[in-house]
C-alpha cells in the first residue's frame, strides 16, 4: 500500500528526492514518516509530518538537510535530501501512522513501504 522510490547512487553532498505513493486506501489523515536503516544498525526516525503538513520534525541528523513534504491530493509523501553525507547511506522506509502526535518511534507506526536504497558515496 505504501511504494518507496527515488532511492539511487550518489556523491557527497548531491540530493535525491524520495517519494512514497500510497494505494488501495488513503492516508491524507494519517500521519507520515521517513525511516532508515544502515546495515547492523537499528532502525532509526528521519523525519515526520502531520496529516495536513502544518506540523513537521526531523532528526538532529538530518535538520537542516532534508525536507518532509506531502501531496494529499496525489497521496504522496516526499522527502528531499540535500548535502548528502556518506552517514545518510542506508534503506529508507515510508511509514503511516494515524496517531496526531508526533511519532518517531518504529512500532508507533502500522504501514511500512518496501524500503529505497541510498548510498552516498565520499
Amino acid at each position: 500500500q505504501l511504494q518507496a522510490s527515488g532511492g539511487g547512487l550518489v556523491q557527497a553532498g548531491a540530493s535525491l528526492r524520495l517519494s512514497c505513493a500510497a494505494s488501495g486506501r488513503t492516508f491524507s489523515s494519517y500521519t507520515r514518516g521517513w525511516f532508515r536503516q544502515a546495515p547492523g544498525k537499528e532502525r532509526e526516525f528521519v523525519a515526520g509530518i502531520s496529516w495536513s503538513g502544518g506540523s513537521t520534525y526531523y532528526a538532529d541528523s538530518v535538520k537542516g538537510r532534508f525536507t518532509i513534504s506531502r501531496d494529499n491530493a496525489k497521496n504522496t509523501v516526499y522527502l528531499q535530501m540535500n548535502s548528502l553525507k556518506p552517514e545518510d547511506t542506508a534503506v529508507y522506509y515510508c511509514a503511516a501512522t494515524p496517531e496526531v502526535r508526533s511519532s518517531t518511534k518504529p512500532n508507533e507506526y502500522d504501514y511500512w513501504g518496501q524500503g529505497t536504497q541510498v548510498t552516498v558515496s565520499s
